[in-house]
């Protein structure tokens, strides 16, 4: 065989092969991507299904449990009361930032009403010093 030809081989079957793994790639990282979940959506969630839940903690309702602590979570958006707010559980390494009235991140799953959280998969999300401030 010619080795011009072989060198065209060799280069179709390389760049087919790298186009392959990016695409393999793009459509792992897109399917492993979740949507976080609002406590309000969490509500009528199946029991055991995991989830990633976003929220702001209500200020107030951070008590420690043992190994753990118990907080409970509104809706990012609106008021910030405990009576619009899911219970949650987490055992595991509290974020320093963590505190009431911060955005959090957390993987669990409802359990009799309550978000249990996976040991070390919480995340404090910092307040952004670039937002912009309303006068009402």
């Amino acid at each position: 065989m010619d080795p011009q030809r072989k060198r065209k081989i060799r280069l179709v079957v390389a760049l087919s092969v790298a186009v392959l793994l990016a695409v393999a790639l793009i459509y792992t990282s897109f399917s492993a991507s979740t949507q976080a979940k609002e406590p309000s959506q969490l509500l009528n969630a199946a029991p055991g299904t995991n989830y990633e839940m976003t929220g702001t903690v209500v200020p107030g309702t951070i008590r420690k449990r043992g190994e753990g602590i118990a907080f409970r979570v509104s809706d990012r958006e609106g008021e910030k009361t405990a009576a619009e707010s899911i219970p949650v559980t987490y055992h595991g390494t509290v974020p320093d930032p963590f505190r009431g009235g911060r955005e959090i991140v957390l993987t669990g799953a409802m359990q009799s009403g309550t978000f249990v959280g996976e040991p070390e998969t919480l995340i404090t999300k910092c307040p952004s010093k670039f937002t912009t401030k309303t006068n009402d």
